[in-house]
């Protein structure tokens, strides 16, 4: 995937531009996997395997995408251990634990909330 670059000016990170980095990283991580990896991974470090396990319905090939879409983005850390066979691990960075705030914030919303949309839909499809 080919990124634009830019630079540090206000216009970088206008929303409504569709040239804007602000919007390109908002698209990267407010897709559904990317919201449960960050939110599993909270304040721990943990292995490919275990997110897979804590991300319930995430193929192998997804979680790759999404650990390297956060890890290009500066969200999280990748540690690859030397061993036989190797231990890779991930943490979040500081930027990421301070998404991961926001996430957590809408994760408690939709579990706030979720009677309140269930009905909606029910009404809204009958």
């Amino acid at each position: 995937m080919v990124t634009k670059q830019f630079g540090s000016s206000p216009e970088d990170a206008e929303l409504r531009r569709a040239d804007s980095l602000a919007r390109e990283i908002f698209s990267d991580v407010a897709n559904k996997w990317a919201l449960l990896i960050i939110e599993a991974l909270g304040e721990r470090t943990l292995r490919f395997s275990e997110l897979r396990d804590e991300v319930e319905g995430i193929s192998h090939k997804m979680l790759t995408q999404n650990l390297r879409m956060l890890e290009r983005n500066g969200l999280l850390v990748r540690t690859v251990h030397p061993t036989v066979p190797p231990r890779v691990e991930y943490t979040l960075t500081a930027p990421g634990r301070g998404l991961r705030e926001t996430v957590h914030g809408m994760c408690d919303w939709t579990h706030h909330n979720l009677g309140h949309i269930e009905a909606s839909r029910r009404q809204f499809d009958a």
